[in-house]
């Protein structure tokens, strides 16, 4: 059905990304792409000389880690990186690597997500692609 999937996963939640990717691998095509992508989100510049010395270094490396090991458990996953905000960034890699949809997940939205919007809420608002939401 799709050719190239994008998975985007936050480990700053709970959620495992176990059901998005097999999800993914029932709408893949034979020989589709799944792309596990977390999007590191920057630290503000006042903030950023309060943190230890390579700390942002360390992280970007810890969080590629958890994502390889994320996708060796997964065949035909591959993991990738990006960093901003996770709405813009989570759209702008899916334009940029021609994804044709995007399995995000979502929690239950509280108030403050209707006057806000989530991530979710705004890849499928925004999304030139198919965009599968899981609760």
């Amino acid at each position: 059905m799709y050719k190239n999937i994008l998975v985007p996963v936050a480990f700053d939640h709970d959620q495992s990304p176990d059901a998005a990717l097999a999800v993914a691998a029932k709408l893949a095509d034979k020989g589709a792409r799944i792309t596990l992508l977390h999007v590191m989100e920057e630290v503000p510049a006042y903030a950023i000389d309060y943190l230890p010395e390579g700390y942002m270094q360390n992280l970007g490396e810890a969080i590629e880690a958890e994502l390889a090991a994320l996708a060796a458990k997964s065949p035909g996953v591959t993991p990738a990186l990006a960093r901003g905000a996770a709405g813009p960034a989570i759209l702008a890699w899916a334009e940029d690597n021609e994804a044709d949809c995007i399995i995000i997940a979502s929690h239950r939205p509280g108030l403050s997500d209707y006057f806000l919007g989530s991530t979710a809420s705004r890849v499928v608002r925004h999304a030139k692609c198919a965009v599968h939401v899981l609760r």
